[in-house]
């Protein structure tokens, strides 16, 4: 039985390049996980500000009768929330599409 040609030309045109990550193979990895753990700590940081300014807020438009700043202040509030969210949860959402990308054939 004949292979199709659609298959002969998927074998012909697929190419492993054979590349997989490996820690080690250049110097300074160790500094830019560093570096890229600081800006994580920073970020941080900087969202436990913004919450504080917005629940801040929040409060000062309710207090006040202010619905305008109250309404900012409940979406600087949810803005922050979901920055801390992304940043906390960034490795382990690298880790798992990277798994997932390492899976494809």
């Amino acid at each position: 039985m004949p292979i199709p040609l659609a298959d002969r030309a998927a074998v012909l045109f697929a190419y492993d390049p054979g590349i997989s990550p490996k820690g080690g193979g250049l110097p300074g990895l160790s500094v830019l996980k560093n570096v890229v753990n600081s800006i994580n700590l920073f970020g941080i940081i900087a969202v436990v500000g913004a919450l504080a300014v917005s629940l801040g807020v929040w409060a000062w438009g309710h207090h006040t009768g202010g619905h305008q700043a109250e309404a900012n202040g409940k979406k600087g509030a949810v803005v922050a929330a979901g920055a801390a969210l992304g940043l906390g949860a960034a490795n382990g959402i690298v880790a798992f599409f990277s798994g997932l990308g390492s899976q494809v054939h």
